[in-house]
């Protein structure tokens, strides 16, 4: 199994890793773990897998991911569309990351059921639910690369942001986003596939092995490197402006979401992106003994199950970090929820609408209602 030809499975997997290792290590009815063997090496390295403990654990966490997530991120489109309409391009790009969140979020109750037993949908919904999580999680990257530099804008370059800084810009680039993210999905989509292993069939990825390479480094280029060089690059920009605004209040309130935002996506993808990478070249790294594949392969099992979380977070850092959200939150609850559970309650009838005021602040060029959620 060498040359350009070699197809490399299960230990790069593009899906969430659990997912076909499982497969692989012959999940059944077996109460122990099982083993596997890989024969890559000068002697077969003997690997065990803990896959009954996943398919016992993962669906759970699967399924309270998805319930957690698909309410959260429908109540940020409602809030957006309802309450803020839509009336900067921040909220365009914050409408974006929802939906990315959102298609993310349709493909989990699927893996759930793989990790549970097989892959039982079949080779079209297999690469149709893959393109889902590639296109989400690559359109999650580039919204949140969008919205830091929509804040850099804002703040460093005031005077170009009143004018370039439109709703109808927002629509134009978040269409050009997908696009992009459609290609950088395709890779993925093409070579993933359903087909039996052992007792029961995969929905697994068969790249040659300069696919595997080249797809390995635009996701670690991608999902790394650039949003890394975005956030230095616009936060330290934003920084030294921010450090002549006298209102210290508004100087932490302008950035603090997106940030937020930025850095939590890095800690729950960075890891996994960076084991992907040590694992696809681990000859290079000097890891390519069997203890060290062992060590790569759980690593990633658990860096991506970690990553896939990360799709129901977004709102919850909404609520304890926008303040704005909290109050359109209460009034679309108090407009579309309470008032029709408790019809008779007077005090459902009394909410106000969306009164915050927008003040222009010379520091920061831009108005205080359309900063973020």
């Amino acid at each position: 199994m060498d040359g350009n030809d070699t197809l490399s499975r299960f230990s790069h997997n593009v899906l969430p890793t659990s997912h076909s290792l499982l497969t692989m290590n012959i999940k059944g009815n077996d109460e122990e773990p099982t083993t596997s063997y890989d024969y890559d090496y000068s002697e077969p390295c003997q690997k065990t897998s803990v896959g009954q403990i996943e398919a016992l654990l993962l669906p759970p966490l699967y399924s309270l991911v998805f319930i957690f997530g698909f309410v959260g991120n429908l109540l940020v489109v409602l809030i957006l569309i309802n309450c803020k309409k839509l009336k900067s391009m921040t909220d365009i790009y914050l409408l974006n990351l929802a939906i990315s969140d959102l298609l993310f979020l349709f493909t989990i109750p699927f893996w759930a059921h793989y990790a549970a037993d097989q892959w039982v949908f079949g080779n079209i919904m297999c690469k149709f639910f893959t393109g889902l999580y590639h296109i989400g999680y690559f359109g999650g990257i580039f919204f949140i690369i969008l919205l830091t530099i929509d804040r850099y804008l804002a703040i460093v370059h005031a005077v170009f942001a009143l004018k370039a800084r439109t709703v109808t810009f927002g629509v134009v680039t978040s269409g050009v986003t997908w696009v992009v993210a459609i290609f950088a999905s395709l890779p993925g989509i093409i070579f993933i596939r359903s087909q039996e292993e052992h007792s029961g069939y995969a929905c697994a990825p068969y790249f040659p092995l300069a696919w595997k390479n080249f797809h390995t480094i635009m996701r670690s280029i991608l999902g790394l490197v650039l949003p890394l060089l975005v956030m230095v690059v616009c936060y330290s920009g934003i920084l030294k402006t921010l450090l002549r605004c006298r209102n210290e209040k508004k100087k932490h309130k302008a950035v603090r979401l997106i940030f937020v935002i930025m850095i939590v996506y890095f800690l729950f993808w960075a890891p996994y992106n960076i084991v992907l990478l040590l694992s696809t070249f681990q000859v290079f790294f000097g890891l390519s003994n069997c203890k060290n594949s062992s060590q790569l392969d759980q690593a990633m099992q658990v860096t991506e199950t970690l990553g896939l979380t990360h799709c129901c977070i977004n709102p919850i850092i909404y609520a304890f970090v926008g303040e704005k959200f909290r109050r359109y939150l209460s009034v679309f609850f108090r407009k579309h929820i309470a008032k029709h559970l408790c019809k008779q309650c007077p005090v459902f009838y009394g909410e106000t609408g969306d009164r915050m005021s927008s003040t222009y602040t010379p520091s920061t060029g831009e108005q205080e209602v359309s900063a973020a959620l």
